[in-house]
């Protein structure tokens, strides 16, 4: 199922939460190394380009063009860290600009924008794992983080909606999933911890209750890219394509929650990159 970027449903999406505005030439729409507001849970902005052209600039170069119909700044958004840019309105432009409220507004009318975001970063996680195979430079433990993606009240009421999916175990050093097979289900842990690794042992992240993976292989129905193995003895919940489809429909929250992960180890994994 991978999901191109379509302008249209960008478009949908940004209207159904925000509104145009103008931006003139020259103008800095936001600065490079620009970090999140500090009020609680206040993100930084994502945009959609309506008319125009925004150049992104990086250590003072261009490194690339915003075109009509295109969205940008959604990493910072999803993630929270410091812009890795600086947009700057090339001609007269008019945006559409969604914060963190607006954008779980968003979903919620339009959540099939949420799917097209998640296969939009899986496409650019494939490319960065591919380069990184060429560099091979990520061996033992060299780019470790644990996210948390549901939260203990989150995570029970996930677990109550989906009671006919009855939570596995596995012992300590169990494989859970292998990276190359076609992924059936996602996972969310209960309790206990696993170490999410690449390239046949680089441990990427470690995931403890709340955490979630197998969701990029649900997005795509491709083969998973990258192994889970037990870190200690764990208890998981398995969510099915078509429970996961459901989810994303029907809960913004959701969606969103596992945009912030995903983006997270984009993130990460391209810092990795010489």
């Amino acid at each position: 199922m991978t999901q191109i970027y379509s302008p249209a449903i960008a478009l949908e999406f940004f209207k159904a939460a925000g509104k145009p505005e103008k931006i003139a030439a020259g103008k800095v729409i936001f600065a490079e190394h620009d970090k999140a507001r500090p009020l609680l849970f206040m993100r930084d902005k994502m945009y959609l380009l309506l008319e125009g052209e925004v150049d992104l600039v990086a250590r003072k170069k261009v490194i690339g063009t915003v075109a009509r119909g295109e969205i940008f700044g959604e990493m910072a958004s999803l993630t929270n860290a410091p812009r890795s840019a600086s947009a700057v309105a090339k001609t007269a432009c008019s945006v559409i600009a969604l914060d963190d409220k607006q954008f779980h507004e968003g979903l919620r009318t339009k959540p099939e924008f949420a799917l097209m975001l998640m296969s939009m970063m899986i496409g650019r996680l494939r490319e960065t794992i591919a380069r990184l195979a060429e560099q091979t430079t990520l061996r033992g433990d060299a780019v470790v983080s644990e996210s948390v993606v549901f939260d203990p009240k989150r995570l029970a009421e996930l677990a109550e909606g989906l009671s006919s999916d009855v939570p596995v175990y596995f012992d300590r050093g169990k494989s859970i999933v292998q990276e190359g097979q076609m992924g059936l289900r996602m996972y969310v842990v209960i309790e206990g911890r696993v170490a999410v690794s690449i390239f046949g042992g680089g441990v990427i992240e470690r995931l403890g209750p709340g955490g979630a993976f197998g969701e990029l292989a649900l997005v795509e129905q491709t083969p998973r890219l990258a192994s889970v193995v037990a870190d200690t003895d764990c208890q998981l919940l398995p969510i099915n394509r078509a429970a996961f489809l459901m989810l994303v429909k029907t809960s913004p929250e959701f969606a969103a929650s596992l945009l912030a992960p995903l983006a997270e180890r984009l993130r990460l994994l391209t810092a990795r990159l010489k």
